[in-house]
């Protein structure tokens, strides 16, 4: 993303009450918003009506739109919040779609072979990761933010460690942590 230091200022002025702000911001992080967005949606089924551009939307005005201006420390602090928010409303949309159809019946996954979707099939699955990634949120806060940058933001891993200011070992050293532990946790399930 171009303009990493306009995002900064932006996010300055914003946190400090500039109701410009968030007219100035979205234009700047749009694309990449819509990009992890486009990433995550793009295993659902066909025809399903969240589009990437609805997710981008109310993923930002969960940021932006709240009446007390959220402070944001550059741009991998923004990007972990709309990871945080895209994984509520998916998680939210999958709750709803479980509740409805599926009655809420939880099974056994391997995290390796995990595709976070929405349809009708998966939702189960979505909700059992969001409650194993709450639980080692708990546990070890950082190794639960990998998670969410990777599974629910779309980032590699590269882009994840970027976004948490760690080097690309410690980032390693913590996947394999929040694999291991996730896979046990879920497994119980």
């Amino acid at each position: 993303m171009s303009g990493g230091s306009d995002v900064t200022r932006i996010l300055e002025a914003a946190a400090q009450g500039d109701p410009n702000a968030a007219g100035e911001l979205l234009p700047l992080v749009y694309e990449e918003l819509r990009k992890l967005a486009a990433h995550r949606l793009s295993q659902e089924k066909s025809g399903q009506t969240l589009q990437a551009t609805a997710l981008v939307h109310e993923g930002y005005l969960r940021l932006v739109g709240d009446e007390v201006p959220q402070r944001f420390n550059g741009r991998g602090h923004f990007f972990a919040a709309a990871a945080e928010a895209m994984r509520r409303i998916l998680v939210e949309r999958a709750r709803r779609k479980a509740t409805v159809k599926h009655g809420g019946g939880l099974h056994r996954v391997d995290l390796d072979q995990l595709s976070i979707t929405c349809d009708d099939g998966r939702a189960d699955e979505l909700l059992a990761l969001d409650e194993a990634v709450a639980e080692l949120e708990r546990h070890d806060p950082q190794s639960a933010e990998l998670v969410k940058l990777r599974y629910f933001a779309g980032l590699s891993h590269q882009e994840a460690a970027e976004a948490l200011g760690i080097g690309r070992r410690a980032a390693d050293r913590l996947w394999a942590v929040a694999k291991a532990w996730l896979y046990q946790r879920m497994s119980s399930l």
